[in-house]
């Protein structure tokens, strides 16, 4: 049985990640990881702390515990990275880097890394963004995360390292709080559509950007991971897309259940950033080569999240 390193363990998306691992291949051969102490359930199983950028202890954790996979979730998100663009450069880059050469040294059966959305800019064809397009991030988050794709296809190439990756949409999960990304407006609006009954967005009421409900996410990360090595044919990183929308029409969703539900409009920095994103995506490549297909659409998405939140909020209050 392989034994898996989940590096950002305690993040939006690698404690869910980390628990559906587990659920699949057992507690004991999933190890989270993270800078801080892990709560709720990500503390039923094995957790290291760990600076990714520390890579002494990065290969100490891999070899006492027999680690072949790792997932390298640990990042500097965009809204969050523009306050500190050295920090967050430093931190995204060195550590995929130190993941790869750990892995080309050590020989581990794969690697899986995130990209983004983010990886576009103001001169990428924004409806159905192409697989292969122009690529002009203006974030360094963005920039991060090209350059990240680079070296995973170099490693790859190169050293045959089986690096795999998504360019994630915005990802929408209730079950932890977003880290500081453009698109967590679309989280945050569930927590105070139940808590407050009204929400201020940070962007303007016709921002599309592509979106993904947290359990499509997970599905395709796994889905890719899961694939024999021949159907993976592009070692940068897949488009992969579920739906679109823009703060107006999530807020007409959630009205659906909640009519007195209202929302205002007041765009922030984060605008310039959206703005120069993709409004939807095209990821035929992804489902054409490894059979990708998502399972929540806006609506269906919603009624989830308002239901999963309401007794998780019910929970903590009770």
């Amino acid at each position: 049985m392989s034994k898996i390193l989940v590096i950002g363990a305690c993040g939006q998306l690698g404690s869910e990640l980390t628990l559906t691992l587990r659920s699949m291949y057992g507690d004991n051969n999933v190890v989270a990881s993270d800078l801080r102490e892990p709560d709720g359930d990500l503390a039923n199983g094995p957790f290291e702390i760990l600076n990714v950028l520390n890579k002494t202890d990065l290969a100490n954790i891999v070899d006492k515990h027999t680690i072949s996979q790792i997932y390298h979730l640990a990042a500097i998100l965009s809204a969050k990275g523009e306050k500190d663009p050295k920090f967050a450069w430093d931190l995204n880059m060195n550590s995929l880097l130190n993941v790869l050469e750990l892995a080309r040294d050590k020989n581990l059966e794969k690697i899986y890394w995130p990209s983004s959305i983010a990886v576009f800019g103001p001169n990428t064809p924004s409806l159905n963004t192409p697989q292969h397009t122009v690529m002009d991030p203006n974030t360094v988050y963005g920039i991060s995360k090209l350059a990240g794709e680079r070296w995973c296809e170099y490693y790859f190439e190169k050293y045959g390292v089986d690096v795999r990756s998504l360019r994630y949409p915005g990802l929408i999960g209730y079950k932890s709080k977003p880290g500081g990304g453009t698109t967590d407006y679309a989280v945050d609006i569930f927590y105070k559509a139940l808590e407050d009954g009204s929400y201020e967005s940070f962007l303007s009421e016709n921002t599309y950007l592509p979106m993904m409900y947290m359990d499509d996410a997970i599905k395709a990360t796994i889905d890719l991971m899961e694939a024999v090595k021949e159907k993976i044919q592009i070692r940068s990183s897949y488009n992969v897309a579920a739906i679109s929308f823009s703060p107006k029409e999530i807020a007409g969703e959630i009205m659906k259940h909640l009519p007195n539900f209202s929302i205002t409009y007041n765009p922030d920095f984060r605008q310039s950033i959206a703005d120069s994103w993709p409004d939807s995506i095209d990821d035929s490549e992804a489902r054409k080569q490894w059979g990708w297909q998502h399972q929540f659409d806006l609506s269906k998405m919603t009624s989830t999240i308002l239901s999963g939140l309401r007794d998780l909020l019910n929970h903590q209050t009770g």
